[in-house]
């Protein structure tokens, strides 16, 4: 069975304290949902390892905005510190997007591609994919799409065409302004 990430993450036993927004964008270079979650209190921060480099991704005071895009196979969860700073881009790539009970969520194909503010590039989770195929939780128009798509957002961001990126402040911009009109 694949697995359903929801935007508000409210299963995530780890995160105390927390204030979300989402919403819905329809415009040309855009059109599915946004959603922010402000981490005001974590019971212990969470590091991730890649190769040598270790992460932070988790902390009081971080923030992951993430995209819901309604025409695409792709989520893309960007993660800030408490500067602002991005500290990753990590895509997952799925079958698709809903919502319940208007909370929006992403369908996932275990394969994920992890992009760092330096440029480096790392694929995660591909055993997970083989292992899927391999015990029939997926067949292989799913296992294929799942190349395909990790393949075509590789090549977007090695020649600097996935515009998504260039969303990200923006998008993060107002859904920032929606969390503190709540207060």
């Amino acid at each position: 069975m694949l697995k359903r990430k929801y935007g508000n993450r409210s299963e995530w036993k780890r995160v105390k304290e927390s204030r979300y927004a989402q919403t819905c964008v329809e415009t040309e270079t855009f059109r599915g949902y946004i959603t922010l979650l402000q981490i005001d209190r974590v019971e212990a921060p969470l590091y991730i390892t890649y190769e040598t480099k270790q992460i932070c991704i988790v902390d009081d005071g971080y923030s992951w905005l993430q995209h819901f895009p309604l025409d695409q196979k792709f989520s893309i969860t960007t993660m800030f510190n408490g500067n602002g700073e991005v500290i990753q881009h990590y895509i997952d790539i799925i079958t698709g997007v809903g919502t319940d009970n208007g909370i929006p969520w992403m369908e996932d194909l275990f394969l994920d591609i992890i992009l760092l503010p330096t440029g480096e590039m790392y694929r995660k989770d591909a055993d997970e994919l083989e292992e899927a195929y391999s015990l029939g939780i997926i067949d292989q128009s799913l296992y294929e799409l799942a190349q395909e798509i990790a393949n075509r957002l590789t090549q977007l961001i090695l020649n600097k065409n996935f515009e998504i990126l260039n969303l990200m402040i923006e998008h993060k911009n107002i859904l920032d302004q929606m969390i503190e009109r709540k207060k």
